[in-house]
Parts: structure tokens; sequence; C-alpha cells
């Protein structure tokens, strides 16, 4: 398999090209600045394990400076300016997303290894749709009077809220979909007039730098959107302690989520969280069996598996479960997986070497506790970061692969029988993030759907977001919630005042 950077796709986009020959920098105060100490990583290509491109490695000296920058936009131009400016500028960079949808799209999935195809049709153009979404809503963030009745003279007293950003944003997302979640944390949060540091994933920095270029482009101030690279240790956690940070905004793993908390207890920051996920899919036997092995087989492959809301625990009625199954490994056994930019794949390599290892360790530990792999349960070549789609069958609800997030390509498959079994069994979980019943029975899929303890339950189908539907966890996947009205509040204060008319 030869490096990707070369490939005839990569020959026709010469911006591309030139962009990866370059060093990648860190986004200040509307500059593009280099580490102050001068350090850098390189990122890699999933498909080969070929560099890819030279990113600045932040620290902190790094953090501080971009802090200042955004409470100086903060209290400044950006400060300043109208609702409808503001509109204007978040709906002008969906437009230049759209613009460059091919050249951002193909760095996407060089540096994430999910297949261009993918990119193309759901990463670059759902970014553009938040940040239009989110265009509505500065016109739009209103308060309320509230008559005052707990007083002697009521009438005396005329008592209204508005609703004030919060104030310096940092913003720290993950790199299974490294362009639409910093889309996901910026739209709102610019909305609400806050400034912005984003530090992307170590694995996947690349998007983040060209989605600087839109910003300025579209108009938004310097220093309101600040992005410096680098690690957890030295970026992430630095952000989550500052002083002079009002909010965090993270997406990423549960054990990592704790550290923010932890963290963000020194000036007690505002703190949101996304987190993982071990995702029920319950296919009941009235189901439209056709319709519910397609699903189920897109819950768990679509990018690699590498989804917080994948669906990686499948529940089907012993009825059907032989027939499910099958369906299932036949859709995995048969999928291209391969070169992220070769036309026909369905599922590319993994992220990185280590999530490659991860991976390959819960299939090892499922083989030991005794689950069998109906299709797949093995690493694909040699070259790259790849794995087999694998459904497990013979798991137990004590084994790690059905207990644990593994974040990849693999589905344990488990009969059940009554109602309330299947219920107990789908909550007996530390997350709950999401979660689908596959039924024709509309009473049994809304009771069903009442009673699973998850943030998002879909209906007959699987994977459906949209900018104006909240999205969030119970239990451990998470504090808060990202879309919609909702996300608002995550990112607005509200303010309360008070006249004495006498």
């Amino acid at each position: 398999m030869t490096s990707t950077v070369h490939s005839p796709l990569a020959a026709i986009l010469p911006e591309v090209a030139s962009f990866l020959s370059r060093p990648v920098s860190h986004l200040i105060d509307g500059q593009n600045v280099p580490s102050a100490s001068g350090e850098s990583f390189t990122t890699f290509n999933p498909c080969d394990g070929e560099s890819l491109a030279q990113v600045s490695f932040g620290g902190t000296e790094d953090v501080n400076r971009a802090v200042s920058a955004a409470r100086r936009a903060l209290d400044g131009p950006w400060g300043r300016m109208s609702p409808s400016q503001r509109s204007k500028i978040l709906w002008r960079v969906g437009d230049l997303l759209e613009e460059r949808l091919e050249e951002i799209a193909l760095v996407e999935a060089l540096d994430n290894g999910k297949p261009l195809a993918y990119a193309r049709l759901v990463d670059v153009p759902l970014a553009a749709d938040w940040f239009r979404y989110m265009a509505g809503w500065p016109t739009k963030l209103e308060g309320s009077t509230i008559p005052v009745s707990a007083v002697a003279t009521p009438g005396d007293y005329f008592a209204y809220t508005v609703r004030e950003p919060v104030g310096v944003v940092a913003a720290v997302v993950a790199w299974n979909f490294p362009l639409l979640l910093a889309a996901w944390k910026l739209s709102p949060a610019l909305a609400a007039g806050n400034t912005v540091i984003l530090k992307p994933a170590e694995q996947t920095p690349l998007s983040a730098a060209l989605l600087g270029e839109i910003l300025r482009d579209a108009g938004v101030p310097d220093g309101v959107v600040n992005i410096v690279q680098g690690d957890g240790e030295n970026v992430g956690a630095v952000l989550a302690a500052h002083p002079g940070v009002d909010k965090i905004s993270f997406t990423g793993s549960t054990e990592v989520g704790r550290k923010i908390v932890a963290a963000a207890r020194g000036n007690l920051k505002k703190v949101t969280l996304e987190l993982g996920g071990k995702s029920p899919n319950v296919v009941f036997a009235d189901a439209d069996i056709d319709a519910a092995i397609e699903g189920a087989a897109n819950a768990i492959f679509f990018n690699q598996g590498e989804a917080c809301e994948a669906g990686s625990r499948l529940y089907v009625q012993s009825k059907v479960y032989d027939r499910v199954v099958e369906g299932v490994a036949k859709i995995a056994s048969e999928m291209k997986v391969g070169d992220s930019l070769a036309p026909d794949t369905q599922m590319g390599p993994l992220v990185s070497e280590q999530q490659l290892n991860t991976v390959l360790g819960y299939l090892e530990s499922g083989r030991s506790e005794g689950a069998t792999a109906v299709t797949g349960g093995r690493r694909k070549g040699d070259v790259g970061y790849f794995v087999e789609p694998t459904v497990l069958v013979d798991t137990k609800p004590s084994m790690r692969v059905v207990k644990e997030e593994i974040f990849g390509p693999v589905v344990t498959a488990m009969p059940f029988n009554d109602v309330d079994d299947i219920i107990r069994t789908a909550n007996d979980t530390n997350y709950g993030l999401a979660a689908a019943v596959w039924t024709s029975d509309v009473s049994k899929a809304h009771n069903v759907a009442s009673k699973l303890k998850a943030g998002t339950v879909w209906i007959n189908s699987y994977h459906i977001l949209d900018p104006a539907l909240p999205f969030g966890g119970y239990k451990q996947s998470g504090w808060g919630r990202e879309h919609g009205a909702a996300v608002l509040d995550a990112y607005t204060e509200t303010k309360t005042v008070i006249l004495n008319k006498g």
C-alpha cells in the first residue's frame, strides 16, 4: 500500500499537497505562530503509518497567550459586535466550508483514516449545517420579564432576565470526527458571544488548521477563536486548570472526563462533557428484520466503530437471533476495508497504532473469556491500522468486550426473550449515551424507549443526528447537552435584574 499523499486525488489538489508540506502552527490572536518552545510533533497517515505533517507542540506559554488573546477579544471587538453581525459571520463559515469541501474532506480522510466518501458526505457538509443552524441563534437569545410577588408591595418592582456569554471557553475535542466536533463546540459558543481556545486531538490536528483559515476569511476578529495544537497533558490539562478560562467543553473518553473535572475545580469553571458509550441496540422479533440487520451493521461499523454512540451491544429476540446475527456477519464479511481514498472503501483504518493495539487487546480478551468471532476478529494486513469488522457471539454480561467501550468495529451479540429482562440488561452499564429499538409495535417502541437510560433513543433507525436535536448522555456518558436550544444553556449565563420603581 503506497502513501496516500501521492495518490491521484492528492495530485489534482495542489493546495492539499502544499498544506501538508509546510509546518502546521497554532492560531493565536489571528496569527499562525509556532510553539514558544520551538517543539513540534508528527501526525501519521493511518492507512500506511507514514508521516503526514509536522505540527507545533503546544505548552503552557502558548495556552497563556491564547487565553489572553481570547480575553482581549471578548472585551473588545467581539463583545461589541451586534448579534446580527455574528449571525452573518457564522453563516459565512458554513458557505466557506462548502466551497472548500474537497480539500477539507481529503485532509480529514488522510489524517483520520475515515473513507473520503464519508468525509465528503458527512463530516464537511454537517459541519457547515451546524454553523448555519447556530447562525440563527444570536438574534434570538432572549430574556424574560418576571412578576415579583414575594414582597409587601410587588408592584413597586420590575424584574427581568438577560442572557450573557459565559466568557472564555476552552473546547477540547476527540479524534473520531475532528472537524465536525470542532463545529459542534465553536458554533454555539460563538453564537452566544463567547471567545474560544480550541484544542484539537493530537492524532488528528489538521482539519482544525483549515477551519482556522476559514474562520478568519469569514470575518471572525483576531483572538475570538484560537487554536493550540498539542497533547492532553501539555495543552488540555493546562486549559482545564487555567484561571483565565471560564468554561471547558470536552468530548472524549470518560476516563479523561474525570481528569477534566478534577482540573477544573480551581476556579470552579463550568464544565460540559460528552463522554463514552456502550450503547444497546435492541431488535424485537416483530421488527422489519432486513432493515434491522442493515441498521445494526451501520450502528457499529460506521466510521470504523469509532463513534461514542456506536451500537456496540446487539440484543436480538431469540426467535430471530440467528437470522440477524447471520445477516450482520454477512455485511461485515463483505465490507470493503481499505485505503481511505479508494472510491469503493466502506471502512478505513483505525486512527492510530495505539488505537489498533487497544482494539486488538479487546479481541484477545474476548477470545480468552470464551467469545467467538462469527466473522472478523483479527488485524487486516500488516500495513496501516486496519481491523476486520467483527461480530462476537457466546458473550456474557461479565466480559470486558460487553462492559467496556472498545471504540472499534466490534459488536457483541446476545439473545433475549422477555421485554422487562432486556430493559434491565440494556441499562446494566455505567454508560447512557444512546440506544436503539427495532420493532413494528409503536406502543412497545415508546414503552421501551421511556425505560432506557440513554440521552438518545432511536426507533427503527440509528446515527440520526441534527443540529436541532439535543445530544448527550446519562450516567457516566457525560454532563449537559450538545446541539439545539439546549446547548445554549451551556454557553450563556442568566442575569436577573430587579428595579425598584419607587
